[in-house]
């Protein structure tokens, strides 16, 4: 039996793509860097300054700046990031999520974010949820990010499970990676994307119930 749920942030809880990919986008035309949607997929999961590094190698520009210089630029992109966020509420939760995680508070199963954002704590405060998540991995504490299982592994330990006892959430096929390599059961948030690796995929958490899932 499962006894506890590690999600992904963006594409699972809420949907901040759009504003990622603005901020992105203007700061490599700052740079005479050219990105679009399709290529904005391709940094779905990541952590930022892995992002940073797969835009500045598109545009050919990878040995231009030290690495202050590209810390710099990171915080650059990630005030816009911010400034965008600030409108943001809880009608900008996906389908399903609020009575999801209502579910898992009913249930007393404890639930720990698992993101390379950030700005976490503060994108689930303005949507109303913090207080239903046990733990945020901080990002800053990880050798390395997605998918690599170890954020989902930290998860799992921050709430006293074993990740064979965990079921993470995703949208990204990365993220699918690194929870199978952590040795959680996977759930897919897609309706476009075929996810490898999933166990059950889906098309929106309203499709999903925490009493379906604590039987696998």
């Amino acid at each position: 039996m499962k006894k506890g749920f590690v999600f992904d942030l963006d594409g699972v809880i809420t949907d901040t793509a759009k504003f990622h990919y603005t901020a992105w986008r203007n700061l490599a035309a700052s740079l005479d860097i050219t990105i679009d949607e399709a290529f904005n997929e391709t940094l779905k999961g990541i952590s930022r300054m892995d992002s940073l590094d797969r835009i500045l190698l598109y545009g050919h520009k990878e040995k231009d700046y030290t690495a202050a210089e590209k810390t710099r630029l990171a915080e650059q992109k990630n005030d816009e990031y911010v400034k965008l966020l600030a409108n943001l509420t809880e009608a900008d939760l996906l389908p399903g999520v609020h009575d999801f995680l209502v579910q898992t508070k009913a249930h007393s199963i404890p639930c720990a974010l698992a993101s390379a954002s950030k700005n976490a704590p503060m994108i689930l405060q303005k949507l109303g949820v913090l207080d239903y998540f046990a733990h945020i991995v901080d990002p800053e504490s990880l050798k390395k990010g997605k998918p690599d299982p170890e954020i989902f592994i930290k998860a799992a330990e921050s709430i006293h499970i074993a990740p064979e006892e965990a079921i993470g959430f995703e949208d990204a096929q990365a993220g699918i990676a690194g929870i199978k390599a952590a040795g959680m059961y996977a759930v897919g948030i897609s309706a476009t994307e075929k996810l490898a690796g999933a166990d059950l995929q889906v098309a929106s958490m309203t499709d999903v119930t925490v009493e379906q899932l604590l039987k696998v």
